[in-house]
């Protein structure tokens, strides 16, 4: 193309040169990047000094291949190279403007050149060419290399160069010029070198001897040094005295040279060239431990007790060791004897995963409630370890062990037996005399129920058993186990109980506002409703946790369809109540009673949704019918049994129970009255079935109830019939037992029943949990469609359509805190349980670090 001559004015002139220089740099990038790329990474060697951890011979290899692959590289960009011409600028440029008018400003007019007219029409054609020069613009070269380095070469070049530049030094480059003089200087005469390595758990660099100016040296302690002498044998010579070696030393002349520094001294090496050095030995601290404040216990018993750790390098391992401070202990009454032999308590301290373990505070975590020391004085000692094997044991502690404090005073009296019990078998007469003059004539309101009545009298028949031939470790054990169960049993207590108590206390309120009853007597039956009431909510509040706990799923109650209120809102209503009776407003304090009713009609704590019209609800819901019937014939053969031994003193009590929750009473299924046709009335009227009849009916229902059970094929449901089937069992037992009239037999045979429905029942519940989370992740965003409201793992609801809802009722209470102290304790606690697979831990770490 033809360069117009008065085309190229001061506007276009800068745009093109600018241009002519971009194609011409992209040209030698397109052809020189690889010669670039072999420099950048030289020069990242030699910045973090390659040069001087190699071999001379190997260093002069690298050069060499460095070098030809500079020349090689070169010649390449050299071949691959093409000068730009100004033409191809002139085009790339005109190309970027409209009609390219450079173009246009170059050529001539072909057609019409002698017509006026034409020659007009054409010199404005270049008016408005030369216009649009005014919007020229230098045009960008296309650097862009990708399709030339399809791996991204000349990316790793650079990053060599940038990691030499952040951990090298330019000041290592002038070091090559001394290759040859050292290699001339060892050809010429003798020549050392070595180098001090601290131990690796310091983290400290290896430091390279020569360098070290000056006549003193300050080491780590279990550092290693090493020597080598170069040139003539014997020329060079080492004398040390930091090892402290005896024995078969090796000759001072040896070209090689490698021992510890053990103590302060002086390292000399005798010879041309030689060097002496002060040593003074920096000794490894012994770690430090110590409790950093109170131990504090949860309501289950579970302990935490903070401390803090300090090393000056890091410690690896701890434990701490629980011993009985026997000297402290109140030797009176069970404890009066000598305690049996047990070992001292151990257990691993939780270390950091993430971060520097010289300086940390954790907590022990652990629950000792079940221990024969819980609440006994003991003596904590924490000891920690580093890794040069060195230990510090902490100050001893003197505290007592927490575990669970049980407030129900029977339950409280069964678990300090149960600790007489395991602190010497001897006890063992002296625990069953306590225990059965609790038991004795118990009034009304002793046990929470008859069956825990029935429990307790079981143990303790045992228990006489037992000590009477002289009760073993086994044994001793087992009544322990079964001790604890029913303490625990009894300070949780039934929520059937609870809100039965709370209806009798609302309806003798409600008695007395209608007949006038005086003011004291309104005032104690309010203060009854009160401590009634907050049973209740404290039995639905630990009811909901541990269904929580155990199967990891809560399903709270509908919104739509349930209130959700606290105490507080029950306080504010009672109160109110109360200020209406105290001012005579007899009938608004009874409509607001009644409101009161409503509302604790509506409160209640569902696990797994509703699911009336599913067969594993319903399934599950005729089993506990059957434990119920159970429970009742258990109930009505103990009332037999005494009956048995001391005609008519029980009559009074046993009616006095009636209506009662647990089966017993009339009106409840397992004495037929609206119930599945097992006959009427108390046991041993005329005209009834007998216990063994009505077991037997009790039997033939489980059996069916077996055969339809859900869950065919799976782990639960599988092992839900297998107890079913031992609960059959048990029961065929407790009929024979009954024909034999055996009832004390009956009895046990009977609580072996009970037992199984009730693992039964908790195997089925797992199987249909299980189906129910593989149904909902195929179902997906369905899943929000439920009818009942499904927390997620992070105890957040979905929404009405599938979404996860908001985070409202997850961000409120001191709950949602304590809960959170609580998971992290647990992860920190199973971190540092050294026995768990590698997979597990890695998971644990992520966890801590994430969290």
């Amino acid at each position: 193309m033809a360069e117009p001559r008065d085309a190229f004015t001061s506007k276009v002139r800068w745009p093109l040169r600018l241009t002519w220089a971009g194609l011409i740099a992209e040209r030698v990038a397109g052809a020189f990047w690889p010669f670039w790329s072999v420099a950048m990474i030289c020069l990242a060697l030699l910045m973090m000094g390659l040069h001087q951890t190699l071999a001379v011979e190997l260093v002069w290899a690298v050069m060499i291949v460095a070098v030809l692959s500079l020349i090689l590289s070169g010649w390449y960009g050299l071949w691959k190279f093409r000068w730009s011409r100004r033409a191809e600028a002139v085009a790339r440029l005109d190309a970027t403007m409209t009609g390219r008018p450079l173009q246009a400003l170059g050529d001539a007019q072909a057609i019409g050149a002698g017509d006026a007219a034409s020659e007009a029409l054409w010199r404005e054609h270049r008016k408005r060419m030369a216009a649009r020069l005014d919007g020229a613009r230098a045009v960008h070269p296309d650097l862009k290399l990708a399709r030339r380095d399809p791996f991204a070469l000349r990316y790793v070049a650079l990053l060599g160069v940038a990691v030499g530049l952040m951990f090298g030094s330019l000041g290592r480059i002038g070091d090559v010029g001394d290759l040859g003089q050292g290699s001339q200087a060892l050809a010429a005469g003798p020549a050392w070198e070595g180098w001090i390595e601290p131990p690796a758990y310091t983290g400290l660099p290896v430091l390279y001897l020569p360098d070290q100016a000056g006549a003193d040296l300050s080491i780590p302690e279990g550092s290693d040094i090493i020597l080598r002498f170069y040139g003539e044998v014997g020329r060079l010579t080492l004398a040390e005295t930091v090892s402290g070696r005896i024995g078969e030393v090796p000759p001072a002349s040896d070209p090689e040279q490698k021992f510890a520094v053990a103590k302060d001294g002086r390292i000399e090496i005798n010879g041309p060239g030689g060097r002496a050095w002060n040593v003074v030995l920096l000794p490894d601290a012994a770690p430090g431990v110590a409790v950093a404040g109170p131990a504090e216990t949860t309501y289950e018993g579970q302990m935490s007790l903070p401390f803090e750790a300090t090393d000056d390098y890091g410690i690896v391992a701890g434990r701490a060791v629980i011993a009985l401070d026997l000297d402290a202990v109140d030797r009176r009454y069970g404890l009066g004897l000598n305690p049996e032999k047990r070992p001292v308590i151990e257990r691993d301290l939780p270390l950091p995963i993430a971060g520097s373990r010289a300086e940390f505070t954790e907590s022990l975590i652990d629950n000792f409630s079940e221990h024969p020391w819980a609440h006994l004085p003991v003596v904590v000692t924490l000891e920690v370890s580093d890794e040069a094997g060195q230990s510090g044991v902490g100050e001893p502690v003197r505290m007592a062990l927490p575990g669970r404090r049980f407030f129900d005073p029977l339950a409280a009296a069964v678990i300090e037996q149960r600790r007489d019990l395991l602190w010497n078998r001897d006890n063992a007469g002296r625990v069953a005399r306590v225990l059965r003059a609790v038991s004795w004539e118990p009034e009304e309101r002793l046990f929470p129920s008859e069956a825990d009545y029935l429990q307790f009298r079981v143990i303790l028949r045992r228990l006489e058993t037992y000590a009477s031939a002289g009760i073993t470790k086994e044994q001793r054990d087992e009544i322990a186990q079964a001790l604890w169960d029913l303490a625990v049993q009894m300070e949780d207590g039934d929520i059937d109980d609870a809100r039965e108590r709370m209806e009798q206390a609302q309806e003798r309120l409600n008695e007395a506002m209608k007949r006038g009853a005086s003011e004291n007597e309104i005032a104690e039956l309010m203060q009854e409703l009160r401590d009634a009431t907050q049973d209740y909510l404290r039995q639905l509040s630990r009811q909901a946790q541990q269904e929580r706990d155990q199967n990891d799923e809560f399903d709270s109650a509908e919104n739509q369809n349930f209130m959700q209120m606290d105490m507080n809102d029950l306080q504010r209503m009672m109160d109110r109540i109360q200020e209406l009776m105290e001012q005579g407003r007899m009938a608004e304090a009874q409509q607001a009673l009644e409101e009161l009713q409503k509302l604790m009609e509506n409160m209640r704590v569902t696990q797994g949704g509703e699911g009336q019209g599913s067969p594993g609800q319903q399934a599950m819901d005729n089993l506990a019918e059957t434990l119920r019937d159970q429970q009742g014939l258990s109930d009505q053969a103990f009332r037999d049994l005494q009956e048995q031994f001391n005609p008519g003193a029980n009559r009074g009590q046993s009616q006095g129970n009636q209506g009662r929750s647990g089966g017993e009473g009339q009106g409840q299924s397992h004495d037929g009255q609206g119930g599945r046709g097992d006959g009427a009335g108390d046991g041993g009227q005329p005209g009834e079935r007998s216990l063994a009849e009505r077991q037997r009916d009790l039997r033939d229902e489980l059996n069916r109830q077996r055969g339809n059970l859900p869950g065919e094929g799976t782990e639960g449901g599988q092992a839900a019939r297998d107890t079913l089937e031992q609960a059959e069992r048990a029961m065929r037992g407790a009929e024979d037992a009954l024909r034999e009239d055996d009832l004390a037999g009956a009895i046990d045979k009977q609580a072996e029943a009970m037992d199984a429905l009730r693992e039964g029942i908790r195997n089925l519940g797992e199987a249909m949990a299980e189906a129910q989370r593989e149904q909902q992740g195929g179902q997906g965003q369905a899943m929000g469609n439920a009818g009942s409201q499904q927390r997620d793992p992070l105890g957040r609801k979905p929404g009405s359509r599938g979404v996860l809802g908001g985070d409202d009722s997850l961000l409120q209470g001191e709950d949602v805190y304590r809960r959170a102290r609580e998971l992290l304790d647990e992860i920190r606690r199973r971190s540092g349980e050294g026995d768990r697979s590698q997979d597990e831990l890695d998971y644990l770490r992520r966890l801590l670090e994430r969290f």
